[in-house]
């Protein structure tokens, strides 16, 4: 487990920052449970749903960001685990841009790649890989959005959202595997000891204009669109 555990250039989890809030929150303390638990709980709703300037951006910048998506967050997941001991691993994917369908609108929408760079993290807990995927939104967007759709009890697609119960999706933890972008994969590209490995390997499919465009302009575009459900 071993190199489950170590800090990279992302999971720089001896940052100041990154110690001051495992100091502040006692979760160095806690038994594994409670800490995968409080820090689970930690980054899905106290670091809100929204776009970074990139993928590959480390744990402290996330931090300072306040706000990540599915690969970002899953970075600042992964740090703290690490750094209270618990050995966790990136699994990476495409998804469907459908999923953010709603987020990002009209052209830029028509001009984004079909299939976008996706991961979630696998914690290992009483000897085996649980899939947590379930952070990404916080709650309070997500129950705004629920409020927006509510005559939706089934499958949902869209907003950063792809569950077949959108309603009551799977993202509390309880030792169980979360979801909440899950049936928007398309194409599963393996298990990874680190970010930085899974980022040098992997990328979004965008071009050189188009990751300009997105990291000053769409991206700021997309997280409008997110603080005005939150708004409703």
């Amino acid at each position: 487990m071993k190199q489950y555990l170590k800090e990279t250039l992302l999971l720089d989890y001896t940052n100041p920052i990154i110690q001051g809030l495992i100091s502040d929150n006692q979760w160095n303390i806690l038994n594994e449970q409670d800490k995968i638990l409080s820090i689970y709980n930690y980054v899905r709703d106290s670091i809100s749903f929204g776009y970074n300037k990139a993928d590959n951006i480390p744990a402290s910048q996330v931090l300072k960001d306040g706000y990540g998506q599915c690969n970002t967050k899953g970075v600042l997941f992964m740090a703290l685990l690490r750094a209270v001991g618990v050995p966790c691993r990136m699994h990476g994917f495409t998804i469907d841009k459908e999923l953010q369908k709603g987020a990002i609108k009209g052209l830029y929408y028509q001009l984004s790649p079909k299939e976008i760079l996706h991961s979630w993290v696998e914690v290992f807990y009483k000897n085996k890989w649980l899939n947590l995927e379930g952070f990404i939104l916080d709650v309070p967007y997500l129950a705004k959005l629920q409020k927006k759709f509510q005559e939706c009890s089934g499958s949902f697609c869209g907003y950063g959202v792809a569950t077949d119960n959108f309603q009551s999706p799977s993202i509390y933890w309880d030792q169980n595997d979360t979801y909440i972008q899950k049936e928007g994969i398309v194409q599963d590209l393996g298990v990874y000891e680190s970010p930085d490995i899974f980022f040098v390997q992997h990328r979004q499919n965008l071009g050189k204009v188009k990751e300009i465009i997105y990291k000053n302009v769409v991206r700021h575009l997309m997280n409008r669109n997110i603080c005005k459900i939150r708004k409703l």
